[in-house]
Protein backbone atom coordinates (compact mmCIF):
# COMPACT_ATOMS: atom_id res chain seq x y z
CA UNK A 1 0.00 0.00 0.00
CA UNK A 2 1.22 3.36 -1.07
CA UNK A 3 0.01 4.68 1.79
CA UNK A 4 2.30 3.03 4.11
CA UNK A 5 5.26 3.76 1.99
CA UNK A 6 6.81 6.18 4.68
CA UNK A 7 5.59 4.04 7.84
CA UNK A 8 8.64 4.83 10.45
CA UNK A 9 9.85 7.47 8.95
CA UNK A 10 9.98 10.38 11.85
CA UNK A 11 8.91 14.01 10.90
CA UNK A 12 9.19 17.10 12.82
CA UNK A 13 7.25 19.98 11.45
CA UNK A 14 7.52 23.69 12.18
CA UNK A 15 5.22 25.06 9.44
CA UNK A 16 2.36 26.76 9.27
CA UNK A 17 -0.46 28.10 7.15
CA UNK A 18 -0.62 26.54 3.58
CA UNK A 19 3.34 25.88 1.70
CA UNK A 20 4.88 23.82 4.86
CA UNK A 21 1.86 21.98 5.98
CA UNK A 22 1.27 21.23 2.20
CA UNK A 23 4.68 19.24 2.26
CA UNK A 24 4.10 17.42 6.17
CA UNK A 25 0.69 16.33 4.72
CA UNK A 26 1.96 14.84 1.67
CA UNK A 27 4.45 12.81 3.73
CA UNK A 28 1.90 12.61 6.22
CA UNK A 29 -0.93 11.12 4.11
CA UNK A 30 2.29 8.58 2.64
CA UNK A 31 2.46 6.88 6.40
CA UNK A 32 5.30 8.89 7.99
CA UNK A 33 4.88 9.83 11.74
CA UNK A 34 4.80 13.83 11.84
CA UNK A 35 4.44 15.85 14.52
CA UNK A 36 3.36 18.71 14.20
CA UNK A 37 5.17 21.91 16.67
CA UNK A 38 2.91 24.40 17.27
CA UNK A 39 3.54 28.17 19.06
CA UNK A 40 1.08 28.38 21.68
CA UNK A 41 -1.30 30.63 19.84
CA UNK A 42 -1.40 27.26 17.29
CA UNK A 43 -1.22 27.86 13.57
CA UNK A 44 -1.98 30.63 11.89
CA UNK A 45 -4.54 28.62 9.79
CA UNK A 46 -6.93 27.58 12.40
CA UNK A 47 -7.88 31.32 12.76
CA UNK A 48 -9.04 31.53 8.70
CA UNK A 49 -12.02 30.74 7.59
CA UNK A 50 -14.77 29.08 7.46
CA UNK A 51 -15.09 27.75 10.87
CA UNK A 52 -16.84 24.69 12.32
CA UNK A 53 -17.32 25.01 15.44
CA UNK A 54 -14.44 27.18 15.85
CA UNK A 55 -12.56 24.62 14.27
CA UNK A 56 -10.67 26.36 11.36
CA UNK A 57 -11.83 24.37 7.96
CA UNK A 58 -8.49 25.38 6.44
CA UNK A 59 -6.14 24.26 9.45
CA UNK A 60 -8.39 21.16 8.98
CA UNK A 61 -7.79 20.35 5.61
CA UNK A 62 -3.82 20.44 5.53
CA UNK A 63 -3.12 18.65 8.58
CA UNK A 64 -4.53 15.68 8.80
CA UNK A 65 -2.83 12.13 10.00
CA UNK A 66 -0.34 14.49 12.29
CA UNK A 67 -0.01 14.85 15.86
CA UNK A 68 -0.05 18.26 17.34
CA UNK A 69 2.31 19.32 20.21
CA UNK A 70 2.97 22.68 21.77
CA UNK A 71 6.11 23.88 22.31
CA UNK A 72 7.20 28.08 22.60
CA UNK A 73 10.69 28.19 21.14
CA UNK A 74 11.47 31.27 22.90
CA UNK A 75 11.75 29.32 25.91
CA UNK A 76 14.76 27.49 26.70
CA UNK A 77 13.20 24.61 27.94
CA UNK A 78 11.37 24.21 24.97
CA UNK A 79 14.42 24.38 22.73
CA UNK A 80 15.66 21.74 24.50
CA UNK A 81 12.43 19.54 23.91
CA UNK A 82 12.85 20.96 20.02
CA UNK A 83 16.35 19.12 20.08
CA UNK A 84 15.54 16.06 21.36
CA UNK A 85 13.06 15.68 18.81
CA UNK A 86 15.33 16.46 16.30
CA UNK A 87 18.08 14.37 17.42
CA UNK A 88 15.57 11.29 16.94
CA UNK A 89 14.17 12.56 13.54
CA UNK A 90 14.21 11.70 10.11
CA UNK A 91 13.07 14.58 8.46
CA UNK A 92 12.53 18.22 10.00
CA UNK A 93 10.46 20.77 7.54
CA UNK A 94 10.40 24.22 8.69
CA UNK A 95 9.41 27.37 7.44
CA UNK A 96 10.36 30.30 9.31
CA UNK A 97 12.57 33.50 7.62
CA UNK A 98 16.05 32.27 6.70
CA UNK A 99 17.88 32.87 10.43
CA UNK A 100 15.35 32.36 12.97
CA UNK A 101 16.11 28.60 13.42
CA UNK A 102 19.44 29.58 13.91
CA UNK A 103 18.23 32.27 16.64
CA UNK A 104 16.95 29.55 18.60
CA UNK A 105 19.88 26.90 17.83
CA UNK A 106 17.79 24.63 15.54
CA UNK A 107 19.58 25.11 12.10
CA UNK A 108 20.85 22.38 9.86
CA UNK A 109 24.28 23.17 10.91
CA UNK A 110 23.43 22.94 14.71
CA UNK A 111 21.66 19.37 14.66
CA UNK A 112 23.00 17.84 11.92
CA UNK A 113 26.05 17.54 14.15
CA UNK A 114 24.19 15.47 16.48
CA UNK A 115 21.96 13.86 13.67
CA UNK A 116 24.31 13.46 10.17
CA UNK A 117 20.94 11.16 8.79
CA UNK A 118 19.02 14.33 8.98
CA UNK A 119 16.99 15.74 5.98
CA UNK A 120 15.94 19.54 6.70
CA UNK A 121 13.84 21.24 4.96
CA UNK A 122 13.24 25.08 4.58
CA UNK A 123 10.45 26.48 3.20
CA UNK A 124 10.40 29.79 2.58
CA UNK A 125 9.45 33.31 -0.06
CA UNK A 126 12.83 34.04 -1.71
CA UNK A 127 15.11 31.04 -0.75
CA UNK A 128 18.18 30.90 1.73
CA UNK A 129 19.94 33.32 -0.07
CA UNK A 130 19.84 36.34 -1.85
CA UNK A 131 18.51 39.58 -1.40
CA UNK A 132 14.93 38.84 -0.87
CA UNK A 133 15.65 36.37 2.00
CA UNK A 134 14.43 38.30 4.72
CA UNK A 135 11.18 39.18 2.98
CA UNK A 136 8.30 37.71 4.37
CA UNK A 137 5.35 36.59 1.68
CA UNK A 138 2.03 34.99 1.31
CA UNK A 139 0.28 33.49 -1.79
CA UNK A 140 -1.20 36.49 -2.99
CA UNK A 141 2.18 38.50 -3.36
CA UNK A 142 4.01 35.32 -4.31
CA UNK A 143 1.22 35.32 -7.25
CA UNK A 144 1.74 38.93 -7.85
CA UNK A 145 5.95 39.20 -7.94
CA UNK A 146 6.26 36.06 -9.96
CA UNK A 147 4.31 37.01 -12.83
CA UNK A 148 1.34 34.99 -12.42
CA UNK A 149 -1.37 38.20 -11.89
CA UNK A 150 -0.45 39.54 -14.95
CA UNK A 151 -1.49 36.92 -17.30
CA UNK A 152 -4.50 35.63 -15.34
CA UNK A 153 -8.11 37.05 -16.13
CA UNK A 154 -9.66 38.65 -18.84
CA UNK A 155 -7.99 40.92 -21.63
CA UNK A 156 -7.95 44.34 -21.07
CA UNK A 157 -9.19 43.33 -17.47
CA UNK A 158 -7.43 44.25 -14.00
CA UNK A 159 -4.25 42.27 -12.74
CA UNK A 160 -6.08 38.92 -11.49
CA UNK A 161 -5.31 36.44 -8.92
CA UNK A 162 -5.89 32.91 -9.12
CA UNK A 163 -8.47 32.31 -6.13
CA UNK A 164 -6.78 29.03 -4.90
CA UNK A 165 -3.48 29.17 -2.75
CA UNK A 166 -1.42 27.45 -5.96
CA UNK A 167 1.82 29.18 -4.96
CA UNK A 168 1.58 27.52 -1.48
CA UNK A 169 0.39 24.56 -2.96
CA UNK A 170 3.10 23.60 -5.90
CA UNK A 171 6.05 25.17 -2.70
CA UNK A 172 4.86 22.32 -1.13
CA UNK A 173 4.30 19.81 -3.57
CA UNK A 174 8.03 20.81 -4.78
CA UNK A 175 9.05 20.63 -0.96
CA UNK A 176 7.81 16.84 -0.73
CA UNK A 177 9.89 15.87 -4.13
CA UNK A 178 13.40 17.17 -2.35
CA UNK A 179 12.78 15.63 0.38
CA UNK A 180 11.86 12.33 -0.78
CA UNK A 181 15.30 12.63 -3.57
CA UNK A 182 16.81 13.54 0.29
CA UNK A 183 15.80 10.10 1.19
CA UNK A 184 16.76 7.95 -1.53
CA UNK A 185 20.22 9.55 -1.71
CA UNK A 186 20.69 8.64 1.93
CA UNK A 187 20.01 5.44 1.39
CA UNK A 188 22.84 5.09 -0.86
CA UNK A 189 25.12 7.36 1.59
CA UNK A 190 23.83 7.32 5.17
CA UNK A 191 23.89 11.08 5.27
CA UNK A 192 21.08 13.65 5.03
CA UNK A 193 21.29 16.97 3.59
CA UNK A 194 19.82 20.73 3.54
CA UNK A 195 17.08 20.96 1.04
CA UNK A 196 14.57 23.96 0.68
CA UNK A 197 12.08 25.58 -1.66
CA UNK A 198 11.11 28.60 -2.55
CA UNK A 199 7.51 30.07 -3.06
CA UNK A 200 9.06 32.66 -5.71
CA UNK A 201 11.13 29.95 -7.81
CA UNK A 202 8.38 27.23 -7.45
CA UNK A 203 6.12 30.11 -9.02
CA UNK A 204 8.34 30.32 -11.67
CA UNK A 205 8.49 26.59 -12.34
CA UNK A 206 4.89 26.58 -12.30
CA UNK A 207 4.94 29.00 -15.24
CA UNK A 208 7.93 26.87 -16.86
CA UNK A 209 6.56 26.83 -20.57
CA UNK A 210 5.21 30.83 -20.51
CA UNK A 211 8.58 31.58 -19.34
CA UNK A 212 10.32 29.44 -21.96
CA UNK A 213 8.13 30.85 -24.53
CA UNK A 214 8.57 34.56 -23.33
CA UNK A 215 13.09 33.91 -22.77
CA UNK A 216 12.58 32.99 -26.70
CA UNK A 217 10.63 35.38 -28.01
CA UNK A 218 10.79 38.14 -25.96
CA UNK A 219 7.28 38.51 -26.52
CA UNK A 220 5.78 39.63 -22.61
CA UNK A 221 2.34 37.69 -22.61
CA UNK A 222 -0.67 39.41 -21.04
CA UNK A 223 -3.97 37.99 -19.80
CA UNK A 224 -5.90 35.71 -22.27
CA UNK A 225 -9.14 35.53 -20.39
CA UNK A 226 -9.91 31.56 -20.98
CA UNK A 227 -7.55 30.77 -23.79
CA UNK A 228 -4.38 28.68 -24.24
CA UNK A 229 -1.55 31.41 -25.62
CA UNK A 230 -0.48 28.89 -27.70
CA UNK A 231 -3.36 27.53 -29.80
CA UNK A 232 -6.34 27.70 -30.84
CA UNK A 233 -9.54 26.76 -29.74
CA UNK A 234 -8.31 25.63 -26.87
CA UNK A 235 -10.46 27.73 -24.48
CA UNK A 236 -14.02 28.33 -23.10
CA UNK A 237 -16.71 28.58 -25.83
CA UNK A 238 -20.45 30.03 -25.04
CA UNK A 239 -23.33 27.87 -25.27
CA UNK A 240 -27.31 28.62 -25.18
CA UNK A 241 -27.25 27.69 -21.71
CA UNK A 242 -23.50 28.18 -20.55
CA UNK A 243 -20.01 27.80 -20.85
CA UNK A 244 -17.71 24.69 -22.09
CA UNK A 245 -14.24 24.01 -22.53
CA UNK A 246 -12.64 22.78 -25.59
CA UNK A 247 -9.02 21.92 -26.77
CA UNK A 248 -9.64 21.37 -30.68
CA UNK A 249 -6.74 22.53 -32.13
CA UNK A 250 -4.83 18.96 -33.34
CA UNK A 251 -5.37 18.86 -37.20
CA UNK A 252 -7.69 16.27 -36.81
CA UNK A 253 -9.75 17.57 -34.21
CA UNK A 254 -10.19 21.03 -35.50
CA UNK A 255 -11.51 19.55 -38.71
CA UNK A 256 -14.10 17.48 -36.36
CA UNK A 257 -15.01 20.35 -34.69
CA UNK A 258 -16.37 22.42 -38.04
CA UNK A 259 -17.60 19.23 -38.93
CA UNK A 260 -20.30 18.83 -35.95
CA UNK A 261 -20.90 22.72 -35.56
CA UNK A 262 -21.77 22.25 -39.66
CA UNK A 263 -19.28 24.83 -40.92
CA UNK A 264 -16.80 22.49 -42.78
CA UNK A 265 -15.87 24.94 -44.89
CA UNK A 266 -13.92 26.50 -41.73
CA UNK A 267 -11.27 23.87 -42.13
CA UNK A 268 -10.28 25.28 -45.30
CA UNK A 269 -10.45 28.69 -44.74
CA UNK A 270 -6.48 30.17 -45.66
CA UNK A 271 -7.34 32.10 -42.15
CA UNK A 272 -8.13 29.26 -39.72
CA UNK A 273 -6.48 25.89 -41.80
CA UNK A 274 -3.17 25.80 -39.53
CA UNK A 275 -2.99 26.95 -35.84
CA UNK A 276 -0.38 29.40 -36.50
CA UNK A 277 -2.67 31.59 -38.61
CA UNK A 278 -5.94 30.57 -36.53
CA UNK A 279 -3.89 32.13 -33.47
CA UNK A 280 -3.28 35.28 -35.95
CA UNK A 281 -7.24 35.32 -36.25
CA UNK A 282 -9.08 34.01 -32.93
CA UNK A 283 -11.07 36.44 -32.34
CA UNK A 284 -12.78 36.44 -35.66
CA UNK A 285 -12.54 32.73 -35.35
CA UNK A 286 -14.20 32.55 -32.18
CA UNK A 287 -17.03 34.75 -32.98
CA UNK A 288 -17.86 32.48 -36.14
CA UNK A 289 -17.50 29.45 -34.02
CA UNK A 290 -19.85 30.83 -30.34
CA UNK A 291 -22.11 31.98 -33.32
CA UNK A 292 -23.02 28.43 -34.33
CA UNK A 293 -22.78 26.72 -31.01
CA UNK A 294 -25.23 29.63 -29.16
CA UNK A 295 -28.07 27.85 -31.35
CA UNK A 296 -27.96 24.90 -28.68
CA UNK A 297 -27.25 24.07 -24.99
CA UNK A 298 -24.32 22.80 -23.55
CA UNK A 299 -25.47 19.24 -23.09
CA UNK A 300 -26.04 19.15 -26.83
CA UNK A 301 -22.44 20.02 -27.81
CA UNK A 302 -20.33 18.26 -25.19
CA UNK A 303 -22.54 14.73 -26.57
CA UNK A 304 -21.61 15.68 -30.37
CA UNK A 305 -17.82 16.82 -29.33
CA UNK A 306 -16.76 13.35 -27.32
CA UNK A 307 -18.68 11.52 -30.23
CA UNK A 308 -16.19 12.25 -32.29
CA UNK A 309 -13.05 12.45 -30.20
CA UNK A 310 -12.69 16.02 -29.11
CA UNK A 311 -11.70 16.89 -25.85
CA UNK A 312 -13.85 19.21 -24.23
CA UNK A 313 -15.75 19.42 -20.75
CA UNK A 314 -18.32 21.88 -18.89
CA UNK A 315 -17.10 24.73 -16.52
CA UNK A 316 -18.47 22.92 -13.54
CA UNK A 317 -19.34 25.32 -10.12
CA UNK A 318 -18.03 23.18 -7.27
CA UNK A 319 -21.55 21.82 -6.87
CA UNK A 320 -22.15 20.65 -10.23
CA UNK A 321 -18.08 18.77 -9.33
CA UNK A 322 -19.15 17.02 -6.26
CA UNK A 323 -21.93 15.53 -8.10
CA UNK A 324 -20.42 14.99 -11.37
CA UNK A 325 -19.25 11.51 -12.14
CA UNK A 326 -15.41 11.28 -12.18
CA UNK A 327 -16.00 12.92 -8.64
CA UNK A 328 -18.00 10.02 -7.19
CA UNK A 329 -16.13 7.58 -8.92
CA UNK A 330 -13.30 8.48 -7.62
CA UNK A 331 -14.55 8.49 -4.48
CA UNK A 332 -12.34 11.95 -3.61
CA UNK A 333 -14.12 12.58 -0.12
CA UNK A 334 -14.09 10.94 3.24
CA UNK A 335 -15.81 11.14 6.81
CA UNK A 336 -13.72 12.20 9.68
CA UNK A 337 -14.26 12.18 13.16
CA UNK A 338 -13.42 15.21 14.75
CA UNK A 339 -13.02 15.61 18.50
CA UNK A 340 -14.06 19.47 18.35
CA UNK A 341 -15.46 19.83 14.84
CA UNK A 342 -17.44 16.45 14.88
CA UNK A 343 -18.42 14.77 11.26
CA UNK A 344 -17.04 16.07 8.73
CA UNK A 345 -16.86 15.79 4.84
CA UNK A 346 -13.38 16.36 3.91
CA UNK A 347 -11.34 15.94 0.04
CA UNK A 348 -9.10 12.88 0.88
CA UNK A 349 -5.46 12.46 -0.16
CA UNK A 350 -5.06 11.35 -3.45
CA UNK A 351 -1.28 10.00 -3.32
CA UNK A 352 -2.16 6.30 -3.84
CA UNK A 353 -1.76 3.21 -5.97
CA UNK A 354 -3.93 1.63 -8.92
CA UNK A 355 -7.34 0.58 -7.02
CA UNK A 356 -6.10 1.83 -3.47
CA UNK A 357 -7.81 4.65 -2.08
CA UNK A 358 -5.87 6.61 0.54
CA UNK A 359 -7.88 6.85 3.78
CA UNK A 360 -7.03 9.44 7.04
CA UNK A 361 -5.67 7.51 10.00
CA UNK A 362 -6.65 10.73 11.73
CA UNK A 363 -8.49 14.24 11.69
CA UNK A 364 -6.73 17.57 12.31
CA UNK A 365 -5.43 17.43 15.58
CA UNK A 366 -6.74 20.16 18.12
CA UNK A 367 -3.69 22.29 19.28
CA UNK A 368 -1.46 20.67 21.87
CA UNK A 369 -3.68 17.50 21.65
CA UNK A 370 -0.37 15.15 21.27
CA UNK A 371 1.64 17.44 23.72
CA UNK A 372 2.10 14.64 26.28
CA UNK A 373 1.76 11.20 24.28
CA UNK A 374 4.83 13.20 22.34
CA UNK A 375 7.01 13.83 25.11
CA UNK A 376 6.70 10.17 26.81
CA UNK A 377 7.61 8.70 23.88
CA UNK A 378 10.98 11.31 24.47
CA UNK A 379 11.19 9.21 27.58
CA UNK A 380 10.24 12.23 29.85
CA UNK A 381 9.00 11.54 33.27
CA UNK A 382 5.75 12.15 34.49
CA UNK A 383 7.32 15.17 36.20
CA UNK A 384 9.13 16.61 33.39
CA UNK A 385 5.95 16.25 31.02
CA UNK A 386 3.87 18.43 33.35
CA UNK A 387 6.68 20.99 33.62
CA UNK A 388 6.94 21.74 30.26
CA UNK A 389 3.20 21.21 29.62
CA UNK A 390 3.02 24.18 32.38
CA UNK A 391 5.77 26.47 31.50
CA UNK A 392 3.74 26.50 28.19
CA UNK A 393 0.06 27.45 29.66
CA UNK A 394 1.79 30.03 31.85
CA UNK A 395 3.41 31.90 29.08
CA UNK A 396 0.37 31.21 26.25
Amino acid sequence: MLGNSLKGLKVIDFTQVMAGPTCTLCMADLGADVVKVEAPAGDLSRALSPWVHGEGVPFLALNRNKRSIVLDLKQLLHRQVALQLIAEADVVVESFRPGVMARFGLDYATVSAENPRLIYCSVSAYGQHGAGRDLPGVDGVLQAVSGLMSVTGARDGDPCKVPVPVVDLITGSLATISVLAAFAERQRTGLGQHVEASMFASAIALQHVSFASYLADGQVPGPQGNAAPYSTPNEALRCADGWIMVAAYHPARWQALCAAIGAPELASDPRFAENKSRLQNRETLLRLLEARMLAHPRAFWLEKFTAVDIICGPINNYSEVTQSAPFVEAALTERLQHPVAGALTMPRSVLGAVGERPEARRAAPTLGQHTREVLVELGMSSEDVETVVAACSTHN
